[in-house]
């Protein structure tokens, strides 16, 4: 594999391991594979006195100097070794085992190791190794943060796709192949079904399939079958019940089956299966995330039967659809959260080690210390832009000082980062319930992202007003404008629909006229939007939850 094929953080591990300590690790691989073997006994067992279990303990043994060693020892390139790194970095982070216990591991591992060689080589030799060990820890410490980040942008990445999915299906069935659709890559599976519970009929009923067309028959849904199924399972040929597979097909397609409920008042009424041509053992990530993406899928298919009878249930959709912007804005707290306190600190880490190694080089050293520079500005640059991301995805000044701090502070950022007059005015706002200002904000954002993109505009006015239970929001630029028709049939383009259908779910109106002048700027677009203010107390999950008899 050349490194142009591999991702940018691994490809730099590569290069630095093959330019600086090629002529080193050979020798230093000689001086521990000897005694690689003992030191891993004794570093499973002082892990195990820790408290970490089994698979992390195989994880952590697997990213050490004595696995390097090992694999060098055989003529294997250094390459090979930053590979099973990110591979069992992954595995660490889907083993819910932060970083700071990573660390934790390998500085005991350090101690073991200096203590078995001190006894044995001269101090000339354990200074030299001891400075390739610091490399290779450098490099063992990028490449897991690179594998940590990669597992959860793959589970932002994943519900994104879900949010999509509820805003752009048009039915229940619709929703659900989306959903079966974007699970089943997640997981790296080779088939995956979703089946709901007919109650009438007293059948299990597949609703949808990835990578499979073929049909499926309802399967009886006896009492001891759905309380089985109610449960998270891992399912594999020594599972007694081979009913568990409500596929009977999977049986001989499959090794390995990972199920998943969809519970409603703790009953199962669905369940998504997820099978394997190899045994597949989930880990506790995956079962988290399988678990948050089946009540996103649940409450997401209640929100579809919901519209499909919206004029009966009106009001009970709007409260459904509070509560979907809810989660996502607590799902956009959990993403800024994760980012801030592990991958920002893993980059400020990263940060702090590169002005250490720069400064570490001798005055000599000109070419190196050049480019840890450069490395260290790209690492403040990137630590930047997610304090950028971080703030995008939750405003902190919208719960501490309110709407109308926010609305300056997103206007003052459009400002700096294009060459535009904004004119913010903001008409007897007042007190606005919670839910109420993140819409706004969340609506202001997305007029400001597709200005900044599309329209071209030199000049913007926001308006924002409440009265008689209603606030109003008013955005209006000088660009180019667009054809709305012809914007609304495109395939590709989510933000205008979005925010149509989350002013239609709220009762709200969304009003949109533009004049499209090609090729210069003219009349602009103009978008008006009217909600009305809930003045509920407590959240409508609960008030859902009453109307359905559940508590």
């Amino acid at each position: 594999m050349h490194n142009a094929d591999l991702s940018p953080e691994l490809a730099d591990a590569a290069d630095f391991l093959s330019d600086q300590l090629k002529l080193h690790l050979r020798r230093v691989s000689e001086l521990v594979a000897p005694v690689a073997g003992r030191l891993e006994r004794a570093f499973l067992a002082r892990l195990r006195v820790l408290g970490y279990d089994k698979k992390q303990r195989t994880a952590l043994a697997a990213i050490t100097l004595g696995a390097a060693a090992r694999m060098l020892v055989q003529r294997r390139p250094p390459l090979k070794f930053i590979e099973q790194v990110e591979y069992h970095g992954r595995r660490l982070a889907k083993l819910n085992l932060p970083p700071s216990a990573i660390l934790a591991a390998l500085s005991e591992y350090d101690r073991l190791l200096a203590a078995l060689l001190e006894s044995r080589h001269h101090a000339d030799e354990l200074s030299a190794f001891q400075w390739v060990r610091d490399q290779l820890h450098f490099c063992v410490i990028l490449t897991l943060n690179n594998a940590y980040y990669q597992v959860r942008e793959a589970e932002t990445q994943a519900f994104y796709e879900l949010f999509r999915a509820e805003l752009e299906s048009h039915n229940l069935d619709q929703l659900l192949r989306r959903f079966t659709e974007t699970m089943a890559p997640l997981c790296t599976a080779d088939a995956a079904n979703l089946y709901l519970l007919n109650t009438q009929a007293g059948t299990w009923e597949c609703k949808a399939g990835a990578f499979s067309k073929k049909a499926v028959a309802p399967v009886t849904a006896t009492v001891a079958l759905r309380r089985k199924l109610a449960v998270p399972r891992y399912i594999d040929g020594n599972t007694p019940d081979k009913r568990m597979y409500l596929d009977p097909d999977w049986r001989k397609r499959f090794q390995s089956c990972w199920s998943v409920p969809l519970l409603s008042g703790g009953a199962a009424v669905g369940v998504i299966q997820l099978g394997f041509r190899r045994l597949y053992e989930w880990l506790p990530r995956e079962q988290e995330l399988l678990a948050a993406a089946a009540e996103r899928c649940m409450m997401a298919a209640e929100k579809a039967r919901l519209m499909e009878n919206v004029a009966a249930r009106e009001e009970q959709v709007r409260q459904l659809a509070e509560h979907m912007l809810h989660v996502e804005e607590m799902e956009r707290r959990r993403i800024s959260r994760e980012l801030h306190d592990e991958t920002g600190q893993s980059l400020l880490c990263i940060r702090l080690q590169l002005e250490m190694l720069e400064q570490s080089l001798p005055e000599g050293n000109l070419e190196w210390k050049s480019k840890l520079a450069e490395t260290r500005d790209l690492t403040e640059r990137t630590i930047l832009e997610m304090r950028r991301l971080i703030a995008a995805l939750s405003p902190a000044v919208l719960e501490q000082l309110g709407l109308g701090a926010a609305l300056r502070q997103l206007v003052n950022r459009f400002r700096r980062l294009h060459p535009c007059r904004v004119r913010l005015n903001l008409a007897r706002v007042g007190t606005l319930p919670q839910n109420t200002e993140i819409i706004i904000y969340r609506l202001v954002q997305e007029c400001c992202n597709n200005i900044a993109k599309h329209s071209g505009a030199t000049q913007v006015i926001i308006s924002v007003s409440s009265a008689d239970g209603r606030v109003k929001l008013n955005v209006e630029d000088n660009g180019v404008g667009f054809w709305i028709e012809s914007a609304a049939e495109q395939r590709d383009s989510f933000g205008l629909a979005g925010m149509r259908e989350r002013v239609a779910l709220l009762g709200g109106r969304f009003q949109i006229t533009s004049y499209p002048e090609p090729g210069r700027r003219g009349r602009g677009t103009k978008i008006r939007i009217e909600l009305p203010v809930s003045t509920k107390q407590g959240g409508p999950a609960k008030e859902i939850a009453a109307r359905s008899g559940r508590s």
